[in-house]
């Protein structure tokens, strides 16, 4: 009992750093970009990543955790897609509309769903996938504002679709099959997000924004802003690579969505935003949908712990928001440190 509310605890300081620190960038971000005119995403999150890799390799050199070697191919490909993932969602967000680009948000949770099925074999239950369309009902009611399709816009937002899945879900599989910390994989695989966006970022944001980020002129708030974001980012990495660990790819998206809800509620009380009585329905339908999730994850485990060798044989994705999840067969003692 004592090891399983500790991993509660951890479940819930995990999902509450996520959302605190994520709800805080995009704050920062919202001030950077909207208000002091700087629109360079892409390069803004290469920065970020960079920071991140500094500070954990700072936090590893004063014994704060240990570095675990991983199989350099695992880590490289991994890098490499989830940079490449950011950069397609950046693209996508340029070439759509909002609307469509809040559908391409939603449209992670069934395909991560679809892709657990298929490779990895796991079952959602029927209670788990009506609390899913709950939620993603509730979201897009009130976020989805409308809906302009074009070839390419929806070429890059499958791409984007795929390569976040594919990664987060990767992010999960890494950790759990080769026993490794969110700490130790966000250290081994950031500085290859970072230099796939580095190289990449000022080209993306030039194409979507038609100017330099090397030629902008950088004034003290706006400095000040960026250094304040990056600092921030290094949580939001940490947290999100904690929180998938813990949990699931899937509960991680969940999570998102809240943060989506508390993101559009601080934008009424905070900035003034326009807030209307739809926006207001959906949140209170997403947030209905989130707690069903959470419930019907958390009956489910308590049937895996009644009956732990059914679950072996049988798992199913149950990540819950404040309940354990089961391992199952997925830990096991492998030859090679490698997934990929």
């Amino acid at each position: 009992m004592g090891e399983m509310s500790s991993f509660q605890l951890g479940v819930i300081g995990a999902l509450f750093l996520s959302v605190a620190s994520s709800v805080s960038i995009v704050i920062c971000n919202k001030a950077l970009m909207s208000n002091l005119g700087f629109p360079f995403a892409t390069t803004l999150t290469s920065w970020h990543l960079m920071v991140t890799f500094c500070t954990l390799h700072a936090a590893q050199r004063f014994n704060l955790f240990e570095s675990k070697p991983i199989d350099m191919k695992t880590v490289m490909l991994f890098g490499v897609l989830n940079g490449v993932s950011i950069g397609l969602l950046n693209l996508s967000l340029g070439f759509n509309s909002i609307g469509f680009y809040q559908m391409t948000k939603l449209a992670i949770i069934p395909f991560t769903v679809l892709l657990e099925t298929i490779f990895l074999k796991k079952q959602f239950s029927q209670n788990i996938k009506l609390s899913l369309l709950l939620l993603l009902v509730g979201v897009g009611i009130a976020s989805i504002t409308d809906l302009q399709l074009n070839f390419v816009g929806t070429i890059l937002s499958l791409l984007a679709i795929i390569t976040t899945c594919v990664g987060q879900i990767l992010t999960n599989t890494i950790q759990k099959r080769l026993n490794v910390s969110s700490t130790q994989l966000l250290y081994q695989s950031a500085p290859f997000q970072a230099a796939i966006l580095f190289v990449s970022g000022p080209l993306v944001d030039q194409l979507l924004t038609k100017q330099n980020v090397f030629a902008y002129n950088y004034s003290p708030i706006v400095l000040a802003f960026i250094i304040l974001s990056c600092i921030i980012s290094v949580s939001v990495n940490f947290s999100t690579f904690l929180v998938i660990g813990k949990t699931s790819p899937v509960t991680y998206q969940v999570l998102g969505h809240l943060k989506t809800c508390l993101v559009l509620t601080f934008g009424y009380t905070l900035l003034h935003d326009p807030f209307t009585d739809r926006n207001i329905v959906g949140i209170l339908i997403a947030i209905f949908g989130m707690g069903l999730y959470s419930y019907f994850c958390n009956q489910e485990n308590k049937k895996k712990q009644a009956d732990p060798l059914g679950s072996q044989m049988k798992e199913k994705d149950a990540a819950p928001f404040l309940g354990p999840q089961k391992e199952g067969h997925e830990v096991q003692n492998l030859n090679k440190d490698s997934v990929v």
